[in-house]
């Protein structure tokens, strides 16, 4: 990976100033916390951030615990709200950004996967890509809905995909994919061409809806096509 191609890189921080959100001017070659020496604000418009993050992000920097964190019970406190809204700005961002948070507790800057969420001393935790970026749907008989190239078929909710997506389309999914295994066996069984087209393109329908759905979901970076019935 070149300069060009590499994510842009964040750091979550709290300080106590105006943004706990940093970036470098050192980019692909960011490596300690010490790097990270320019401010970004929450509402920065690279970012856009949902309102909701961007105002707990705010909320989170600016309470630092009173007595500092000489108090073991504050500052694990103050760390795990940290860590959780780390991993909200990295799943907002996507792969378009690498995002680290910093531990007080622990003194570590550790990668936030924007996929899984897991925090790892490498930014490519799972491989490089990490997860699918460009992906389709497409009903095959016995197969999952979503293909991406190096990962074959697979389910709306496989954690290895790292999707996210709202459990109602999940559900929608399984049920298209096994609606199209179901048409297969019965035009197998009963061979009616009028029947089986029939049943095609109200699934063709079913499936473009489903790909718009999933499209509207993903993490900036994603994209998703529609490749129809085999």
């Amino acid at each position: 990976m070149n300069e060009q191609e590499a994510p842009r890189q964040l750091l979550v921080r709290a300080r106590g100033d105006d943004s706990p959100l940093y970036t470098s001017t050192a980019g692909f070659h960011a490596d300690t916390p010490e790097d990270f020496t320019i401010g970004l604000s929450t509402g920065d418009p690279a970012l856009r951030l949902p309102e909701g993050v961007m105002h707990r992000l705010t909320s989170w920097n600016a309470e630092l615990p009173p007595e500092g964190f000489t108090v073991k019970a504050s500052l694990r406190k103050h760390v795990r709200i940290g860590r959780g809204l780390a991993q909200s700005v990295a799943q907002h961002l996507g792969p378009p950004w690498a995002v680290r948070y910093w531990d007080a507790q622990h003194g570590t800057a550790k990668f936030v996967c924007w996929g899984c969420s897991r925090l790892s001393w490498t930014q490519d935790l799972h491989g490089n890509p990490p997860h699918p970026l460009h992906m389709t749907i497409m009903a095959e008989y016995k197969w999952g809905p979503f293909r991406a190239e190096g990962f074959g078929d697979f389910m709306p909710d496989d954690p290895a995909a790292g999707l996210a997506l709202p459990g109602d389309l999940v559900d929608d999914l399984y049920t298209w994919a096994n609606d199209f295994d179901t048409e297969m066996n019965k035009y197998l069984a009963e061979r009616d061409e009028d029947a089986y087209n029939a049943r095609r393109s109200e699934l063709e329908s079913r499936g473009e809806e489903l790909t718009r759905r999933v499209a509207c979901v993903l993490r900036p970076g994603r994209t998703v096509t529609y490749a129809s019935l085999a």
